[in-house]
């Protein structure tokens, strides 16, 4: 019970703060799976359920918090996790449909949104950046935790499969005259992945 109750505190944290969407939490919800070690989550296992949460259907927050739970409390833990993941910005919408008629449009919750927007955009890009290059370079990790003295040897079947989704969305564009869709771009790098890494 404990651990359903730790889990819907770090995604009451997280949904309370989060800002810019799902892709704003990200880096929240990687300093949660980092500050509990107890959950037994490693930086390689988040990058993998990032995948998996943008490849399925729903949020991608909600679905990163459903996984987390799942892994960490099993059903309940997922029950609590998605439960805290939601509720803040549930709670949130809900006041200001109620109580703040026309809270948008009012001259400082728009100065507030216009200066947060900014750090919104550097936390997710950083966040984005971390992920390619430690999906590019698995010692990349090793590096910014102790130094310089990890190995930066990039991981050659990841940069071949980054390359072929590349030019497998470059041939489409020229084909079709128009951009691949991200339903497709997903079913093609997943056959690619199988492909280059096999089932494992």
């Amino acid at each position: 019970m404990m651990t359903c109750l730790n889990l819907f505190w770090e995604f009451v944290k997280i949904g309370l703060f989060t800002f810019g969407g799902g892709y704003g939490a990200i880096p929240l919800i990687q300093d949660a799976v980092t500050a509990n070690a107890s959950w037994g989550i490693t930086q390689e296992f988040f990058s993998y359920m990032l995948g998996v949460a943008e490849s399925t259907p729903g949020p991608i927050m909600i679905n990163t918090a459903t996984y987390i739970g799942t892994v960490v409390g099993g059903i309940p833990g997922a029950f609590f996790a998605t439960l805290g993941a939601a509720t803040p910005s549930f709670v949130v919408i809900l006041c200001i449909a109620k109580f703040l008629s026309g809270f948008m449009e009012k001259k400082s919750v728009r100065c507030v949104l216009d200066t947060i927007k900014p750090c919104v955009v550097g936390i997710i890009l950083s966040t984005g950046i971390y992920f390619i290059l430690s999906g590019l370079i698995p010692e990349i990790g090793t590096l910014l935790t102790d130094g310089f003295t990890a190995k930066l040897i990039p991981a050659w079947k990841t940069v071949l499969v980054f390359a072929l989704v590349f030019l497998a969305r470059l041939g489409w564009r020229l084909w079709k005259k128009k951009t691949i869709s991200p339903i497709l771009s997903i079913a093609i790098a997943a056959v690619i992945g199988i492909a280059v890494y096999g089932v494992k």
